[in-house]
């Protein structure tokens, strides 16, 4: 078993979105010794915003491609493959201003491949991703687990669905600044999420 932890807090240290997506790891490899962790941490090794630069790498010719195209087609290359090779995923995802990271997104748009982890079929869109396990982290200020306010959610299921990820757990830690009593029952809620997700 291959296990790909994806770190998405702009922080690299005292994240707790890290450090949930920590606690997932940590009892994945309890039931599977003989498991392999790669983890990237998006904060250490930021992935550069998908500009007019990357469109213009990922649009020419490998053998017309400049050395500056070339080494940023091969980092989405290095991301994709990650992804590839991994059995399990275990995303650690901040809320942001009700959404996902620029850290996230940037390391979304570079796995997001016309091609290679999607492609278009007669009868409509076809992800390529299959097969894996996906436990997502959720770290939250406040409470919005079911309501209007998470637009989280709705988004890691359209996005990691469309490229084939449909085996989603989502581990909710919320309340996280409103208190250490809150902080704690938050915490206490994303174990038993876990313990649900790996019943």
């Amino acid at each position: 078993m291959n296990i790909l932890q994806i770190n998405s807090s702009a922080r690299r240290e005292g994240a707790n979105s890290t450090r949930v997506a920590n606690d997932i790891v940590a009892r994945v490899l309890a039931a599977n010794p003989a498991a392999k962790l790669s983890v990237r941490d998006l904060a250490a090794n930021p992935v550069p915003v998908l500009d007019e630069a990357a469109l213009g790498a990922l649009f020419t010719p490998a053998d017309k491609r400049t050395a500056d195209q070339a080494a940023r087609v091969a980092l989405y290359d290095a991301l994709i493959a990650e992804v590839q090779a991994a059995d399990v995923l275990v995303l650690g995802v901040p809320m942001y201003n009700f959404t996902v990271t620029v850290q996230f997104k940037n390391w979304i748009d570079a796995i997001a491949r016309a091609g290679v982890t999607f492609r278009y079929t007669e009868n409509g869109p076809e992800g390529l991703l299959k097969g894996k396990k996906v436990y997502v982290a959720l770290a939250r200020g406040g409470m919005y687990r079911g309501s209007e306010l998470d637009t989280q959610v709705p988004y890691l299921k359209a996005v990691l669905g469309f490229l084939g990820m449909t085996d989603l757990h989502f581990i909710y830690a919320e309340g996280l600044n409103m208190g250490p009593e809150a902080a704690q029952k938050g915490f206490a809620q994303a174990a038993a999420d876990l313990e649900a997700a790996l019943a």
